[in-house]
């Protein structure tokens, strides 16, 4: 069997650190050729003396001359910014892109990679979230298969692999995040410290933040109504605390399918990079250490964001653009203690309210979105980036 070739963008976040883990374990089915990070550039280079890729990658160029001089000792090739990341994703000596990165930079790397139809395992949402309906057209005429690396949407894709029955509908679930049991009035005192403390999963800063405002629950839901190709309305959300059952599926006959685990990402990375087989770890799960599973639904007035995803998926056009762009910038400013929590989803509305939109966007009218709702952001904040 011929090793598979992975560049791994984002290879010192979460996802990429678990995803070295399943390739570790399985080296004699996967070579890492690229491994790339924005600024940490001192894991990188740890990263890449274990894997010896063909290459490493720096997106923050201050950091070029630290990773050279780190590195000066192996023959591996050191680049250095937003483009080189694009332009290893496509090299013909990968066959799997596993795109970990963080917000709208994961967006062009994966265009990238597509269009030289490589495989693709996305943790990056932001990439349908921002351009769903360009990237999934692409994706189809480049032959380019891409597999979901988030829990909730593995999930439904494990449900659905043999399926031919139509769905009633898709079912994500939602921990409800680090603050679901803090009540509404509490949330203007809500410091980055509380906000951090995930109950269930070990992720980083960003995506713990979006998952407690829901923010990161909005994108799934867009992100699902690309990759299954769903109209908003046959997608729903219920709270599930214990992040036991990662999503359902629901068939017109009434019949639910759902995928279960612990909350561990090394099981969707894994299946992602070796379908249609499965990894063979040590995970064993206990119904009866797990005995009890509730749902609840979500309180949208707590969580006004899942509503304003909605509607930008219905919207369509540039407008999840917009409240992408501007959620990145608010939750930097609330992490930096730059604002306060609730101002977070007001950015976005403020973003929305604004921003020029654009129905039937190109590539590059995402680009100015992108900018324009990251202005408006700061406007709003009375911050620069």
């Amino acid at each position: 069997m011929e090793k598979q070739r992975i560049a791994l963008l984002g290879s010192t976040g979460s996802i990429g650190v678990q995803t070295l883990d399943i390739v570790r374990e399985n080296s004699s089915r996967f070579e890492i050729t690229t491994l790339t990070a924005h600024k940490n550039w001192q894991q990188l280079a740890a990263q890449a003396v274990e894997f010896m890729p063909d290459s490493v990658v720096i997106a923050d160029e201050r950091y070029y001359n630290d990773l050279c001089a780190a590195l000066s000792a192996y023959p591996i090739k050191v680049y250095a910014g937003d483009d080189a990341v694009a332009q290893v994703a496509a090299d013909d000596n990968v066959d799997v892109v596993v795109n970990a990165l963080v917000g709208y930079a994961g967006l062009l790397p994966t265009v990238a990679a597509i269009k030289k139809s490589k495989k693709i395992a996305l943790a990056n949402k932001e990439t349908l979230v921002v351009a769903g309906e360009v990237v999934m057209k692409l994706a189809e005429q480049y032959h380019s298969p891409i597999l979901p690396i988030d829990s909730e949407h593995s999930a439904i894709f494990q449900c659905l692999v043999g399926e031919r029955s139509p769905l009633r509908r898709l079912i994500i679930t939602c921990s409800g995040g680090s603050l679901r049991d803090l009540p509404i009035e509490a949330l203007k005192d809500v410091t980055p410290e509380q906000a951090l403390k995930h109950p269930q999963w070990t992720m980083g800063a960003k995506i713990t933040i979006d998952s407690s405002t829901l923010v990161n629950k909005g994108f799934e839901v867009i992100e699902a109504a690309w990759l299954f190709g769903l109209d908003a309305d046959k997608i729903s959300v219920i709270q599930h605390p214990q992040s036991i059952v990662h999503s359902m599926v629901e068939f017109e006959d009434g019949s639910i399918k759902a995928q279960l685990g612990t909350p561990d990402m090394h099981m969707p990375i894994s299946y992602a990079l070796m379908f249609p087989q499965r990894a063979v770890r040590g995970e064993h799960f206990s119904f009866a250490e797990n005995p009890t599973l509730t749902f609840a639904e979500v309180d949208r007035v707590k969580y006004p964001a899942l509503d304003i995803a909605y509607n930008c998926l219905r919207t369509g056009g540039t407008a999840a653009c917009t409240m992408n762009g501007a959620n990145e910038v608010a939750v930097a400013a609330f992490l930096a203690h730059k604002c306060g929590y609730l101002d977070i989803v007001r950015s976005i509305e403020y973003a929305l309210e604004k921003a020029q939109f654009v129905k039937n966007p190109t590539l590059e009218d995402y680009a100015a979105a992108n900018i324009e709702s990251r202005r408006l952001a700061c406007e709003y904040l009375k911050i620069t980036e």
